[in-house]
């Protein structure tokens, strides 16, 4: 770099230093500013010789990171020194955590240690198998230590994300998939509802890039028909409140890309056909006394001038939600038939709502009110995370969906409220309660009458868990149980059992083989897995163990394979005098296709097209190294696309069609609309004379004058799928037509 470049580059960074200064939340002291400032000669320091892949200086980074602590979390001194300091120990040999500690004290220093482990978590990572999931524990273990490792990594996510079109495209899908795999649900839990909704639109940015453009184009152009209509809306009850002297502000929120999406896929509509892409938001000033009373006068003012839907109204002020989130939701009908959602806050409110625990925090201090929503909910994943018998993938699928679930309110016998999960189970409330409870749990009433455990619960319930020392968890109940704590536990007992019966299942596999003159290794047993479509070796142990797989099966198994391979045999000399290696080692029940390629060398591999989306020619999909079934292609947009990438994104591996003429392939297309005579014939007539394509079933239901059918085609590509739907469309009644 030129000397002008140099001093370019550091009047930037003196800039930007000085703006997180002057966004903090907080109000900082002479000595905040000094811990600050110390803490950035240090980051300047530490990261002096180091470049990001933007080629940028990389203390623009730890900068950035420490803003979005300080301005959009809203955290305390403390914490905007260890996000300057957040990478200084991993990334600089000049520095250990015994440093940071001697100049900046014990509390600054286990923050840095804490995202420091985090880190090198994802480090070891890349470097060796996936342990994404066992390490996404490991890092919430640190949330016990200070909960604010856990939001600076937050921050620390939110800017990678913000800056990483100068990635490779596959290290952005892994790490957009991990965000909204992860990292979204966790800022939603901890009530970062704003840097939750960033997360989400920029990982659809990576994940879906059309889409997300596509959707964000039609945002903005539609955007000054949204304003004039918002304006519209809030000139009616700005009237009414400034006549009863409220000092008020009301700002219009488009929804969020990754909302809209989410909602065209869930209600199979188009863009224009999601009817509340839009809410106002009113924020008014109170003291804590009369908040509650304004907010429903608010509310009465509001409902006044417009209809409200009386199932959309949402009441998080009389029972907040588990993470401090207060508010009133109501769904009104506006002018010209217009749905719109209307959120009531206070200006505490508002704060809590948008930099979550912070604010949350600030409010408590000073408050003789209890209230240890989030401290509680931190205790109870403890015990989950310290468990070393869950295993680590179960674990992060059944948190994240803790994460992101609608809550309940339910009353102890004594009248304590409780929150769980919505579709929480009485089994989930003995847990919720206690393990020693839960474990011992024989049944449960509620609200007086006595339920199964499986009796799904709902907000206002009273419930009494009754137990006995005789009962212990059997199987059955993790049909029963929803939630994370409560599977854990469950599955830690039973594993117990399991894994003595599957001890000496082993053994007994083992001289019953030797009686059929099979060895038992790793290729038999894998052989066996497979031959009775099992999941794993314990499974398999587990049912010799308890007899379900018996002598007779196991006698079909070892029929099933001297014949197949007496078959291959005699197949390979009819066609050719001698059998390569390469010819016995081969697997040949799998489908060799050859219009799939995989990696950058575009090499041919076998192949199986996974059935949970059932990719054709000219879907966006990717390749998943199996443990036993070889390579399974999955449509990028797939259901669990984002727990593969995320959990297991070193088995991963790119794959694009090259050449789709000369395969047929299943598709499903789902239509509805109104019912009129001859329609079916329409449709049939359109598919099978105008397009040519087949059909391999096709199934209609009515009722009270609408229908939805379900059509099974055969087609050669995506192209074929697009002009069925297209032409579909243009029938006369039908109302929407989109692919399963």
């Amino acid at each position: 770099m030129t000397v002008e470049e140099i001093e370019k580059e550091n009047a930037s960074i003196t800039k930007a230093y000085k703006e997180l200064l002057s966004v903090s939340y907080t109000t900082l002291t002479d000595d905040d500013k000094k811990l600050i400032r110390k803490a950035f000669d240090v980051a300047l320091d530490g990261h002096k010789d180091q470049r990001r892949k933007s080629g940028e200086a990389y203390i623009f980074h730890p900068i950035a990171v420490a803003k979005i602590v300080a301005q959009e979390i809203g955290l305390d001194a403390t914490s905007i020194a260890s996000a300057l300091l957040h990478d200084v120990v991993e990334d600089s040999p000049d520095y250990s955590i015994e440093d940071i500690e001697r100049l900046f004290g014990e509390t600054v220093a286990k923050i840095v240690s804490g995202l420091t482990k985090i880190s090198s978590l994802s480090k070891e990572q890349d470097m060796d198998v996936s342990l994404q999931a066992e390490n996404f524990r490991k890092m919430l273990l640190t949330m016990n230590d200070d909960v604010r490792v856990i939001i600076i990594k937050m921050a620390d996510r939110l800017h990678n994300m913000q800056t990483m079109d100068s990635m490779q495209p596959d290290k952005q899908v892994k790490i957009a998939s991990e965000t909204l795999y992860i990292y979204a649900p966790l800022a939603h839990r901890i009530g970062l509802y704003n840097i939750k909704t960033e997360l989400e639109d920029l990982g659809l940015k990576y994940l879906e890039p059309e889409t997300y453009n596509d959707i964000l184009f039609k945002i903005k152009e539609s955007k000054e028909e949204q304003d004039l209509y918002i304006k519209e809306f809030s000139e009616v009850i700005k009237k009414s409140l400034d006549k009863e002297e409220m000092e008020y502000t009301i700002k219009g929120r488009p929804k969020s890309i990754f909302s809209i999406r989410r909602k065209m896929i869930a209600q199979g509509v188009s863009f224009d056909e999601v009817y509340d892409k839009f809410a106002i938001r009113i924020i008014y000033k109170s003291n804590e006394d009369n908040e509650k009373f304004l907010a429903w006068k608010i509310y009465s003012i509001v409902t006044d001038h417009f209809r409200p839907n009386p199932v959309r109204l949402r009441d998080w002020i009389s029972s907040p939600k588990s993470t401090g989130y207060e508010a009133l939701h109501i769904t009104v009908m506006g002018p010209k038939g217009r749905w719109v959602e209307v959120q009531i806050r206070s200006e505490r409110m508002n704060e809590i709502a948008e930099k979550g625990y912070a604010a949350h925090y600030k409010y408590k201090q000073g408050n003789e009110k209890e209230d240890n929503s989030l401290e509680g909910w931190i205790n109870r994943l403890q015990e989950a995370l310290e468990n070393p018998e869950t295993n680590a993938v179960d674990f992060v699928e059944q948190f994240k969906l803790n994460l992101y679930s609608k809550e309940i309110f339910v009353f102890t016998p004594k009248g304590e409220l409780k929150s769980l999960p919505k579709g929480a189970t009485s089994l989930d409330f003995a847990f919720s309660i206690h393990t020693e409870i839960g474990m011992k749990t024989r049944g449960a009433k509620v609200n007086g009458k006595l339920v199964p455990l499986s009796h799904e619960l709902q907000s206002g319930d009273q419930v009494d868990i009754l137990t006995s020392d005789n009962v212990k968890p059997n199987p059955n109940w993790l049909d029963y149980a929803t939630t994370a704590r409560a599977r854990s536990k469950i599955k830690s007992a039973l594993k117990e059992d399991r894994k003595e019966i599957a001890e000496q299942g082993k053994e007994v596999l083992r001289r019953k083989l030797k009686q059929l003159k099979i060895t038992l290794n790793e290729s038999s047993i894998n052989e066996l897995v497979r031959y009775f479509k099992l999941k794993t070796s314990l499974d398999l142990f587990y049912r010799i163990g308890i007899g379900s797989i018996d002598n007779a099966m196991l006698k079909d198994f070892a029929a099933s394979r001297s014949n197949a391979l007496m078959s291959f045999f005699k197949n390979k000399i009819s066609r050719k005098s001698t059998i390569s290696k390469e010819d016995i080692e081969k697997d040949d029940t799998g489908i060799n296709y050859d219009s799939l390629v995989f990696g950058k060398e575009n090499e041919k591999l076998d192949y199986k097209l996974a059935t949970c989306c059932n990719p054709i020619p000219g879907d966006e999909v990717f390749g998943f190294v199996t443990v036993t079934e070889g390579i399974k292609v999955h449509k990028k947009n797939c259901p669990n696309a984002l727990s593969l990438q995320s959990n297991y994104a070193y088995r991963i591996i790119q794959a694009k069609w090259v050449d789709s003429t000369k395969q047929e392939f299943s598709a499903n297309i789902f239509i509805s609309g109104i019912d009129h005579m001859g329609l079916v014939n329409e449709v049939t007539k359109v598919i099978s004379q105008n397009l040519h394509v087949n059909m391999k079933s096709l199934s209609f239901e009515t009722n009270d004058g609408l229908f939805s059918g379900k059509i099974s085609l055969v087609v050669n590509n995506i192209n074929v799928i697009k002009k069925v739907v297209d032409m579909l469309k243009k029938i006369n009644g039908i109302d929407k037509v989109h692919r399963v």
